[in-house]
């Protein structure tokens, strides 16, 4: 293909020449900035400028000869596709090995080779573990070069966006509160300072949202708190001079965003650190002078915020109620108009959005909308675009029959949501009602788990899997995710998922964590059904012998379609539950809605 007119060809043919006049043998380019973001301000998304994929998550690294993109199962079909033609290599890797680049690289950089990895948004723990793999067989790794600085004309600035306060009722817990607490914490630490850079951590414990990433109501900062006071590193002009007041009165005072690491290679010889090496980047660490004292622990904050309030649970739940009334009356919208007018993937995504964006207290969506029809719902992180989308329904009929998968979310200020359901576009086969029933009891059979206090999330995954088990099916991404509370959609520390169990992945009361079985045949159709649940007591350890014992309340309120459902393979416990749940949401929704949007739900509610 020719170099000259193939613009990813172009960008690593600059890469390359960058890499030879330092020189470097190979130049790692994660999905990354120096926040640690899932989703990134477009600043930092230089591995899908230089790759062409645009996948949230991938490791690019690019040698002399060689450009191989490292991605799990989640994406294998989006990234085929992206990267045809490019020049780039999909390495497909399996779930259980996040390190595959890291074996890659190893076998091919020979001893005095040097590997480029810009550490302004390499993760300390990541530095790490290149360095443990390659230092051994005398590769150098390199941390002081940013080759996109050099190659990316037209790079975008920092974000502008205004920040703005998350006020009560809605944030329930004053900011001098959550500093106290973090102090406490710093105290049990023996730590004198803390310096917090992922910018989830960051907005909760200042009560403040922004909007420099998409659909994260976060900011880009960062803070180092000690015992008297609290600096917030952030760009001029983006907090107004009345917030900056309220902060101040609170012990937060203003910084430049550029200072932060000049912040920290100030700190006294005598001064004890606290840092999390997950949350924090490889040049943040180097910054700390060698006379302070550094500990490495969990951010605090990490754990507070995912422990849900009782107040904050209050408005998660009326979030709840909002999104799925908006649900009603997209989807009674949806099915009078299916073989009457054109709906297209993107056409969903509209209407829904409209729906979401009427209801009261609305923000934003949580993250892009995915409406996959047929073999596009197989792709877990499907994008529809205006080049490439699947029609369902013409103003004279049905376009094609099948299963149509919609992963949604909104961002409220009461709440983050985060749903999944499956619909069928005329008559669904054997074989599909087989699936979707099969995943539908994943789903039930971890909502109704119940399990001691702190048992670690990654144990509760085969509860999900079993019923795909027994017929020989899995899926390749994570069951669970922790979720914010008007913040990001995806947070830690907990996880339900095949991932190495870790003691800060424990289940504590006030967690919320989604629950989403999946099942996708590559080419045909994907089946996800998926509600967010909280961590609530089952049982008390007071007269009782085995301890504190935790329960999920089922927070998401939208029918779960029946129409799919093969009755045979149901269990009847699985039945009862299902009729339950149907039987809640329609107490919860009725109230809120009316016309075509009540008959829809009463409809897709009645007890099987």
């Amino acid at each position: 293909m020719d170099t000259q007119t193939h613009p990813i060809l172009q960008r690593l043919a600059a890469a390359r020449d960058a890499m030879a006049r330092h020189p470097v043998q190979a130049l790692l380019v994660p999905s990354a900035d120096p926040h640690l973001s899932e989703y990134l301000p477009r600043r930092w998304q230089g591995r899908e400028w230089l790759s062409g994929f645009t996948g949230s998550m991938g490791t690019l690294v690019v040698t002399p000869t060689e450009a191989a993109l490292f991605a799990d199962s989640r994406y294998w079909t989006q990234a085929e596709a992206e990267l045809a033609g490019s020049g780039v290599t999909l390495m497909k890797v399996p779930t259980a090995a996040p390190s595959h680049h890291i074996d890659w690289l190893a076998e091919r950089l020979q001893p005095g080779d040097v590997l480029a990895a810009d550490g302004q948004v390499l993760g300390l723990a990541a530095a790490k573990q290149l360095q443990a793999a390659l230092e051994p067989r005398g590769v150098t790794l390199h941390t002081g070069l940013d080759v996109l600085a050099e190659i990316w004309p037209d790079r975008p600035s920092l974000p502008t966006a205004a920040v703005y306060e998350h006020r009560a009722p809605h944030a329930a817990t004053p900011r001098r509160d959550k500093l106290a607490t973090l102090r406490a914490a710093m105290t049990r630490h023996g730590a004198t300072h803390h310096f917090v850079s992922t910018l989830d951590d960051l907005a909760w414990i200042t009560n403040l949202r922004g909007a420099d990433v998409d659909y994260n109501p976060v900011f880009c900062g960062h803070l180092l708190v000690d015992a008297q006071r609290a600096v917030l590193f952030v760009e001029g002009g983006k907090i107004d001079a009345a917030l900056a007041g309220s902060l101040q009165a609170d012990g937060i005072e203003l910084a430049p965003y550029a200072q932060a690491a000049g912040a920290l290679a100030a700190l006294p010889a005598d001064a004890v650190l606290l840092l999390d090496p997950r949350r924090v980047t490889l040049a943040f660490r180097q910054a700390v002078p060698a006379a302070v004292k550094v500990v490495e622990a969990l951010n605090p904050s990490t754990l507070a915020k995912s422990r849900k309030t009782d107040a904050e649970a209050a408005f998660i739940r009326e979030a709840m109620a909002r999104d799925g009334a908006a649900m009603c009356a997209f989807y009674a919208w949806f099915e009078q108009a299916l073989g009457r007018e054109a709906i297209t993937e993107l056409t969903i995504d509209e209407r829904l959005s409209a729906e979401r964006a009427r209801q009261q207290d609305f923000v934003s969506l949580s993250f892009p909308t995915i409406a996959g029809f047929n073999a596009n719902g197989a792709m877990p992180h499907y994008r529809a675009t205006p080049a490439a989308h699947a029609t369902l329904s013409t103003p004279t009929g049905l376009a094609a029959e099948g299963l149509l998968l919609i992963d949604s979310g909104a961002q409220y200020l009461g709440g983050t949501t985060d749903i999944t359901r499956v619909w069928p576009i005329g008559n669904p086969s054997a074989q599909q009602k087989a699936d979707y029933t099969r995943v539908l009891r994943g789903t039930i059979n971890l909502s109704m788990a119940r399990f001691p206090v702190g048992t670690l999330g990654p144990m509760l995954d085969a509860l999900a899997r079993a019923p795909l088990w027994e017929a020989g099916l899995d899926f390749g991404h994570g069951t669970g995710h922790g979720v914010g509370y008007f913040l990001n959609v995806h947070e830690g520390p907990q996880n339900i998922s095949r991932a190495m169990p870790e003691p800060q992945m424990a289940m504590q009361a006030g967690m919320i964590t989604s629950v989403e079985p999946g099942l996708y045949r590559e080419g045909q159709w994907g089946i996800r059904i998926e509600n967010l649940v909280l961590n609530v007591p089952f049982l008390s350890g007071e007269g009782s012998t085995f301890g504190d014992f935790l329960a999920f309340e089922t927070l998401t309120l939208c029918p779960i379609d029946t129409r799919c459902i093969e009755p045979a393979l149901l269990l009847d416990d699985e039945r009862r539950w299902l009729n339950d749940y149907h039987q809640a949401v329609l107490a919860r929704l009725r109230p809120l809605t009316r016309g075509a949007a009540r008959d829809w739900l009463e409809a897709r509610t009645r007890a099987i």
